[in-house]
């Protein structure tokens, strides 16, 4: 059958959205995810191939607005792959308990939620207004913690590893679970080192919506270790390094079509590698290759003919903002064009809440003084105070959102 439902994802209702997709994945149709807050790309049902499966958004990064037609397929065998790389870890995938944190309508709550159907495995789906209460998540789960007998497992964003250590209750959640894979966007140092100190098992990991989401994962005994990267790839999963550093990959999982503008286009392949969004190195460890993302493609901005990674910047700025007490509590580097450069950076700053107003010069002043030993073209030419600034649900950037932010107060200044 080639028939389209379309299902409203509300993540406060996750558990009701997945029996929806069941029930039109047993009845072999195609599968459209959205939201509210997302305008749905309507396609005449004559032109999907043979269903089941899922369409849903990429993951928000890039810089291209299109849907993934994920063939149900491809998300058995991206569940095997992983199951396979859980029984390399001595945990039995029927023998766990998989706590589902992450939106569904995105790949990496999608695929939570359907490892648990293919494994068997016990489930528990949290609501975000839950996980945002770490006192009341505890509460909610620790009659399944307590239980030996099963693996905990999760899967996090960074966002939301960062909120739950602020916290003793979300700590000690954090420390219940035998994996936590975490992804989606880059890990700060200063939360990694925190997750070290306490013995949380973190799995960093690495993946897309093209992918069928997870193709590298970090054992947790080498993050406790020290080791700095996101694994090896998974079973069916190849990895090598194009041009320019540019992360290619070969999976029998990657996305068949996109869904743009109401038009199925296929996937550009080169010999079955795909180009992904992001600069990566091939690192030796033990005699294998593991996974280090340098940047994104669609955020490595060209600047005096040097090309700078926005994201390593950001990570060094808050990691100095830290050490030196300042109300940071978030940052976004953001690209605009200029005449002299070709580009130059722009800051946005999310303060702490409740900040004097008139320590506001002292905080810009004490920014403009971290970043005085970079060179030139790393330097943000402007700083705006952004109080709605935050990633997405799953934890990642929409650029476009904050480069069209930055333009609105360019010509409010203007005016």
């Amino acid at each position: 059958m080639n028939n389209i439902i379309r299902i409203t994802c509300d993540p406060e209702f996750a558990k009701e959205c997945s029996t929806k997709i069941d029930h039109a994945i047993i009845e072999e149709e195609w599968v459209q995810l959205t939201t509210k807050y997302k305008q749905t790309t309507h396609i005449a049902k004559e032109l999907l191939p043979k269903g089941p499966g899922i369409i849903m958004n990429s993951g928000g990064s890039t810089q291209i607005s299109h849907q993934c037609l994920l063939p149900v397929s491809h998300l058995n065998q991206s569940a095997f792959a992983t199951k396979r790389w859980l029984e390399t870890q001595e945990i039995n995938p029927a023998k766990c308990f998989i706590f589902h944190t992450l939106p569904i309508h995105h790949v990496s709550g999608l695929m939570s939620w359907w490892r648990s159907r293919c494994w068997g495995s016990q489930q528990m789906f949290i609501k975000p207004s839950i996980m945002k209460n770490p006192q009341e998540l505890i509460d909610a789960c620790n009659p399944f913690l307590k239980n030996r007998e099963l693996s905990k497992i999760t899967s996090l964003v960074p966002t939301q590893l960062n909120r739950l250590l602020q916290c003793p209750a979300g700590i000690t959640w954090l420390q219940s679970f035998n994996l936590i894979w975490i992804g989606g966007a880059p890990i700060s140092k200063n939360l990694i080192h925190n997750s070290r100190n306490l013995g949380i098992r973190l799995s960093p990991c690495y993946g897309a919506s093209e992918t069928t989401a997870m193709v590298t994962a970090q054992r947790p005994d080498d993050f406790l270790a020290g080791q700095t990267n996101l694994g090896r790839p998974l079973i069916d999963v190849e990895l090598r390094i194009g041009e320019n550093k540019r992360l290619q990959i070969k999976t029998p999982r990657l996305v068949h079509s996109f869904l743009q503008e109401g038009k199925i286009a296929k996937i550009t392949l080169n010999n079955g590698w795909w180009d992904s969004g992001d600069f990566a190195e091939l690192i030796n460890y033990k005699g294998n290759n593991h996974l280090r993302i340098i940047g994104r493609v669609d955020t490595a901005i060209h600047s005096g003919g040097e090309t700078i990674f926005p994201e390593v910047l950001k990570h060094r700025l808050l990691d100095a903002c830290k050490k030196n007490n300042l109300p940071i509590k978030e940052l976004l580097f953001i690209p605009v064009q200029d005449a002299e450069w070709g580009e130059r950076l722009v800051s946005l700053v999310r303060l702490q809440e409740n900040i004097d107003k008139k320590l506001l010069e002292n905080i810009f002043n004490k920014l403009e003084q971290l970043v005085g030993e970079w060179t030139p073209c790393e330097r943000p030419m402007n700083w705006y105070i952004c109080p709605e600034l935050k990633t997405n649900e799953c934890g990642k950037w929409e650029i476009l959102k904050w480069k069209s932010w930055v333009e609105s107060k360019k010509k409010k200044k203007q005016c």
